[in-house]
């Protein structure tokens, strides 16, 4: 699996699941933990599926396999 998600990107996923886990827990919403769980999960592994998908690629540097 090659990399999509550049650093940036991958900040900006952590930082919307936090918020959506603050958001969650605050107002009882506890169904906006499922796009939060798979925002840090795709954050954690440089990966995202809709990208691949799309043709999207934030990383700057080449994919290369893990």
């Amino acid at each position: 699996m090659s990399r999509n998600v550049g650093k940036l990107d991958q900040t900006i996923r952590y930082i919307v699941a936090i918020v959506l886990v603050v958001i969650a827990v605050i107002f009882s919403i506890w169904w906006l933990l499922i796009p939060a769980v798979i925002l840090a999960f795709t954050a954690s592994i440089s990966f995202c599926g809709f990208y691949k998908i799309f043709g999207f690629n934030t990383c700057k540097y080449d994919s290369v396999d893990k």
